[in-house]
């Protein structure tokens, strides 16, 4: 989402993907991403614990999925920049024939998952040039692979904070949730200022003065009235950091896994 009018990337803009890799210890990000990331990291010393803490997630509730809900078919919407223990990664590993689908729509987030987001021979991962404001097009990209008429688990991962509108972030997964039969589940994250999250509000601002895309937090209410109509998995709305995990320190990043009924 920061290429200019002629479609070259811009590294004159902190982006999200780059400075949440850079969090994340990757090498794929530019001096204005460090720039911003350090300055996040000096007002909100404890983003780079939230970041950790949101990928290991990712790796428990995809783990649990293809192992034991025995879910066949992943549609990660937000893919952000490949790192270590990816969404593919994870469920082929326990159900090689899995079949996963990269969602994201930054063109540097395109180049490199085209050239690393390679999986196991029985499965499918492949990667669709999508934006999650415009769900149906998502659902329209996603048919040649996904078979919509079973199970899939829908990621969304740190990306519903980006859709600043709260009617227009549930409508978004309202119609995903629709689209896929019972058996399905979501698999959301999204920053808080509760959990101990309060010192965030001030990095928030200063990322939305000075980065892209511009992001919100949300409340617990907020984030449950995603998961309407759904059965929230044990142990329910959480810290990302403490779901089905024992004794890891709270993070203020909401955490939940529900199943479509």
């Amino acid at each position: 989402m920061t290429p200019d009018s002629t479609g070259r990337i811009r590294t004159d803009i902190a982006h999200n993907a780059r400075v949440w890799n850079y969090w994340l210890g990757g090498k794929d990000n530019y001096p204005v991403d460090r720039e911003v990331g350090d300055q996040v990291v000096a007002m909100y010393p404890s983003i780079g614990e939230v970041a950790r803490a949101d990928r290991a997630f990712l790796g428990r509730a995809v783990a649990y999925l293809a192992g034991e809900a025995g879910v066949r078919q992943f549609l990660d919407i937000g893919t952000g920049l490949p790192t270590v223990d990816n969404t593919h990664e994870v469920a082929q590993r326990i159900a090689p024939d899995a079949r996963v689908v990269y969602v994201d729509n930054d063109p540097i987030v395109l180049t490199h998952a085209r050239a690393l987001l390679t999986g196991s021979p029985e499965g499918v991962t492949e990667y669709v040039d999508a934006d999650a404001h415009r769900p149906d097009r998502i659902l329209e990209a996603v048919r040649p692979v996904l078979d919509l008429g079973r199970p899939v688990a829908v990621m969304m991962l740190g990306i519903l904070n980006f859709v600043l509108d709260t009617d227009e972030a549930r409508a978004i997964v309202r119609t995903l949730m629709a689209a896929v039969p019972s058996g399905s589940h979501l698999v959301l994250t999204h920053p808080t200022l509760e959990l101990g999250g309060e010192g965030n509000a001030e990095a928030m601002e200063f990322w939305n003065k000075n980065a892209t895309p511009p992001i919100t937090a949300r409340t617990r209410a907020e984030f449950a009235s995603f998961l309407d109509g759904l059965e929230v998995l044990e142990p329910g709305i959480v810290s990302c950091a403490s779901w089905r995990s024992q004794g890891a320190a709270e993070v203020a990043q909401f955490g939940a896994v529900a199943r479509k009924p």
